[in-house]
């Protein structure tokens, strides 16, 4: 399985082209399964069970603060990416029977093990998808299944982002509950670039893969 690992802040549109190219190889048997590892600068996304009143900004003001806003289809409601969060877009053939609903406990899994590593203890919610520190979210999880069979989309942990961008959205449509970073919870600053070999490494041990380092622009 393939890690792509872009260096620097890597615009929504360009991800969301190259992860649905790699989707689309897969569902042709073509390529690879492949774990994409990156920063976006501000941006928020809106999934399918979004609603306009989880948008606390206008849309003229999310511009003006230099964010973007797109509506896309996977699960979820609205989130928010951007520097100091880091977002995990596995694109991965499940198969003919897929178990949605397991493959995205087993991402809640990646997360959970990986911060274990750093001392931060967190859980995973009976009721919601995520993974949480008491009723404050710590990562978001959000998949589509292509055709049924190809996952993509995937996660966003917070690290070290400025949490003030959340003020815009009611996050994941979830009034009742809050949001944090693995820095809060660390009392210390937990950036992207120590998160994400620890995120790389739990992947391997929870979904029983290698992954091997590829060039960000390789082709599908």
């Amino acid at each position: 399985m393939r890690l792509l690992r872009p260096v620097g802040l890597v615009p929504y549109r360009e991800a969301n082209a190259l992860m649905h190219g790699l989707a689309e190889a897969r569902l042709r048997g073509e390529g690879e399964d492949t774990l994409i590892l990156l920063e976006h600068p501000p941006v928020y996304t809106a999934g399918r069970t979004w609603r306009p009143e989880h948008l606390r900004w206008t849309e003229e003001r999310i511009r003006a603060a230099g964010a973007e806003l797109h509506l896309i289809d996977r699960g979820g409601s609205l989130t928010f990416h951007g520097p100091g969060q880091l977002v995990g877009y596995p694109i991965v053939d499940l198969g003919p029977r897929p178990a949605a609903v397991e493959y995205v406990r087993r991402l809640e899994e990646v997360v959970i093990r990986a911060a274990a590593g750093i001392g931060v203890p967190l859980h995973r919610s009976e009721i919601q998808t995520g993974v949480w520190s008491g009723d404050r979210k710590v990562c978001a999880i959000g998949v589509r299944l292509m055709k049924m069979r190809v996952a993509l989309h995937g996660f966003a942990l917070n690290c070290d982002t400025d949490l003030s961008w959340f003020d815009a959205i009611v996050p994941c449509g979830l009034a009742h509950a809050g949001v944090t970073s693995l820095s809060e919870l660390a009392g210390r600053r937990v950036t992207v670039e120590e998160m994400a070999p620890l995120i790389a490494r739990s992947f391997e041990e929870v979904f029983q893969v290698r992954l091997e380092p590829a060039a960000a622009a390789a082709p599908a």
